[in-house]
């Protein structure tokens, strides 16, 4: 059983480069780090219609299942495994599937609601928030809603002017106050390198306490 020596949360808005961060992170410090997504933890509504589960607001913080998350995030951040459900969007519902998560040393939640709730806050130990230009944002919604999830342009147009763009004024820009660092446009790589920095300063300090030897992390040692 491993508990996580640093616990890290990502945020910001839909398109922003929530999930490229962190792939950058995972990528930069290799298998040691438990990614959870904050989307799996959307409420399951199976006893709706099709076209009911279709008309929710899912950039509103209600569309979250917070109990079952702070639970699932509790356990992992003790060193606990938890079954983490699925959710596909083409059908706008969770799946039967669920996954085993076992922690590791470095432990990410990443979404638009990262840095909303405040006992979740209370389990990082770095608060991030990625800021990008809107009309950035809404052009990577775009691509990813109509390539990847199938679902009609004009939909997805229309859902963001109603939903998406009012939600994260309302409710997930106000999260940036929580943050500990910034990141600017995205994946901005000189910030994104300087989390990672930290990150690694972080697990070097934590093995050097334990009486481990540390590990080199120059560049020229990643793969």
């Amino acid at each position: 059983m491993t508990t996580p020596s640093f616990v890290i949360g990502i945020a910001g808005g839909t398109g922003a480069g929530k999930t490229t961060v962190a792939r950058n992170v995972a990528d930069a410090v290799g298998e040691s780090v438990t990614r959870i997504p904050v989307d799996n933890y959307y409420e399951d509504h199976s006893h709706l219609e099709f076209e009911e589960r279709k008309s929710i607001n899912y950039d509103h913080p209600s569309a979250f299942e917070w109990e079952l998350l702070r639970a699932h995030f509790s356990r992992l951040c003790a060193g606990e495994s938890v079954e983490m459900p699925q959710y596909d969007f083409e059908i706008h519902n969770r799946t039967d599937e669920r996954v085993a998560v076992t922690p590791s040393e470095i432990l990410v939640l990443e979404g638009i609601f990262a840095l909303y709730d405040d006992a979740i806050l209370e389990m990082l130990d770095l608060r991030v928030y990625v800021m990008t230009d809107a009309d950035v944002r809404i052009l990577r919604r775009i691509e990813r809603d109509v390539v990847d999830r199938g679902r009609d342009l004009e939909g997805v147009i229309e859902q963001y002017l109603e939903t998406v763009k009012p939600m994260h004024e309302q409710f997930v820009a106000p999260t940036r106050k929580h943050a500990d660092i910034i990141i600017p446009e995205g994946a901005n790589r000189m910030a994104v390198d300087l989390l990672i920095e930290k990150i690694e300063a972080e697990r070097s300090s934590d093995r050097t306490e334990a009486g481990q030897p540390e590990l080199s992390l120059e560049p020229s040692t990643r793969e």
